[in-house]
């Protein structure tokens, strides 16, 4: 009833190989601009690179970073105003100012990996998470200098819930731009 050779394995290798260049035919009509065919190009290139396990494969770019704090959950009205990087870094100045964030970020060093699915931030030694934020929830990112004068940036992170009523800021510490 079933056969098992080589022609049902070919079909399905076509397929795939269809599937491919149609996906790259609409990546350069778009100019190769579009977020799929970056992220696939960069997932390709970083597992071949870094020879890493299969559980890590999806990580595009890691980077160590300290967790400075967040300001969770931000009614629609109050983060209406947080629609440019400049908005985001003058409230995050203010709320350290206030202090409702700190200037100097704990000791402790995270790994901050991005993927095709979004930014996790896990220990140094990627056994605990503390934050992830995915990447459809990510409304906004911007690097900067902190402006103490001992070369770190930072990085804030603007997420929303799925219901887009509420927003977070995230901010981390990272060691140049």
């Amino acid at each position: 009833m079933f056969r098992k050779g080589k022609k049902r394995h070919s079909s399905s290798s076509s397929q795939s190989s269809e599937i491919s260049t149609k996906s790259k035919s609409v990546d350069s009509s778009l100019g190769g601009l579009s977020r799929s065919s970056t992220v696939a190009s960069l997932d390709t290139d970083s597992t071949k690179s870094s020879g890493q396990s299969n559980s890590n494969s999806d990580t595009c770019a890691e980077f160590r970073v300290k967790y400075v704090g967040a300001i969770e959950k931000l009614k629609y009205n109050e983060s209406k105003s947080l629609e440019g990087p400049l908005d985001l870094i003058n409230y995050i100045d203010v709320a350290q100012q206030d202090g409702k964030l700190p200037f100097v970020p704990g000791e402790e060093e995270f790994i901050m990996g991005v993927s095709k699915y979004g930014i996790k931030v896990s220990t140094s030694d990627q056994y605990d998470v503390l934050h992830r934020h995915a990447l459809y929830l990510i409304v906004r990112m911007v690097c900067y200098d902190d402006g103490l004068g001992a070369g770190k940036s930072l990085l804030a992170l603007k997420t929303t819930d799925a219901a887009s009523e509420e927003c977070s800021l995230w901010v981390y510490q990272c060691n140049s731009l």
